[in-house]
């Protein structure tokens, strides 16, 4: 057996680093594996990818990981929202393309053999509509995908606009994935591992904690209150140094900042601290109903579509989750101190299925283990 296989890797876990056996994961490792012994046996043969999914905490992301690090052909690992961004600033610069989806495929088939995406989450009609063709297009261009994604394919966009549109991917991911569920019923992100607290409930007329943590992370370095550049936007700051970004969350999750400057602020710094957290939870607005402007004041059943529910808070509660993504995926610690416990940090709103796994990861950074990763 290679000892860069997926077998390998999570049999070397197993012996060397303390991690406890789990069923579901063993299930996952061997489809992986199967994927990894296609690929480098070459041939004319299809090779079928993979997509795990399962709860939080459940070693998808880990799985796949080992996958990616042990292939000898071309691969590509990233974030599926940073994949998102990609496609839709690559299909801009292909308008005037015959078909620019094709065109796409076709590119990224010359670029890499297989594609392996974290997080496959779809909530958004634009990424729904441009998937439903992509996914089939890359396929038959024979690029082949592994991902993780915290629903079954038959839930994703459940509850969509417009969802006829993307079960083509749906089709197109069953027919040439084997779909894996990794549910071992518990959380691994939660042990074992030496406590770090990164987290500190603000306590009325004491001192914050924040304060001392970035005097720590900053000894020998020089600071400033001046605002930085992110993008073409200003960020007020509480401090900031060369290596570490201390904000309020109002200054950098109420602000129209986007995926992309999260990933820039993450380039940029080793730590990052926010402070000012509010409660996040709210209760969902009630539904309204969008019309087109042809609609004029009359309902038109079939053109009406609902909004969703947003709750008071979400706009800052979608860029708080973007954050904790980055900092999770580049290995960067996040300090934070907030109004309450984490665990109540968000208990009610249109984003909790997506925030379960912020809750998670957020838990897996008060670990030593984090910082060392």
């Amino acid at each position: 057996m290679n000892a860069d296989s997926p077998l390998s890797a999570w049999q070397h876990a197993i012996e060397q680093k303390g991690f406890v056996q789990d069923e579901a994961q063993e299930h996952a490792v061997w489809a992986l594996q199967k994927c990894y012994e296609a690929l480098h046996a070459g041939g004319p043969s299809p090779v079928q990818g993979v997509y795990l999914w399962g709860p939080v905490g459940r070693g998808k992301t880990w799985l796949m990981d080992q996958f990616h690090q042990g292939l000898h052909v071309p691969a590509r690992r990233q974030h599926f929202h940073h994949f998102m961004g990609w496609v839709h600033q690559r299909s801009f610069q292909l308008t005037g393309t015959a078909d620019p989806l094709k065109a796409l495929a076709r590119e990224l088939s010359e670029a890499v053999r297989v594609l392996c995406f974290d997080e496959l989450f779809v909530n958004d009609i634009g990424d729904a509509i441009i998937l439903g063709r992509l996914f089939q297009e890359m396929f038959d261009q024979g690029v082949v995908v592994v991902c993780t994604s915290n629903q079954p394919p038959d839930l994703l966009y459940a509850d969509g606009f417009n969802r006829e549109r993307f079960m083509p991917a749906i089709e197109a991911i069953k027919r040439h994935m084997q779909v894996i569920a990794v549910d071992g019923g518990e959380d691994h992100r939660l042990h074992p591992g030496t406590g770090l607290q990164r987290y500190w409930v603000a306590e009325p007329g004491q001192p914050g904690a924040l304060a001392e943590v970035f005097k720590t992370l900053t000894a020998g370095q020089s600071v400033s209150r001046e605002p930085i550049k992110v993008g073409y936007r200003s960020l007020d700051v509480v401090q900031a140094s060369d290596s570490v970004l201390w904000s309020r969350y109002a200054d950098l999750c109420e602000q129209p900042l986007a995926a992309m400057d999260f990933m820039a602020l993450c380039d940029t710094y080793k730590a990052i601290l926010l402070s000012d957290v509010p409660n996040l939870s709210a209760q969902k607005r009630e539904g309204r109903i969008a019309r087109g402007t042809e609609d004029g004041a009359e309902r038109v059943a079939a053109g009406d579509r609902e909004l969703p529910q947003l709750s008071v808070h979400d706009d800052g509660v979608r860029r708080f989750i973007a954050l904790v993504d980055e900092c999770y995926d580049r290995k960067v610690p996040l300090y934070l101190e907030a109004q309450v416990p984490m665990e109540s940090l968000y208990t009610e709103g249109y984003l909790e299925f997506p925030f379960r796994r912020t809750l998670s990861r957020l838990q897996e950074m008060q670990l030593q283990r984090f910082a060392d990763a």
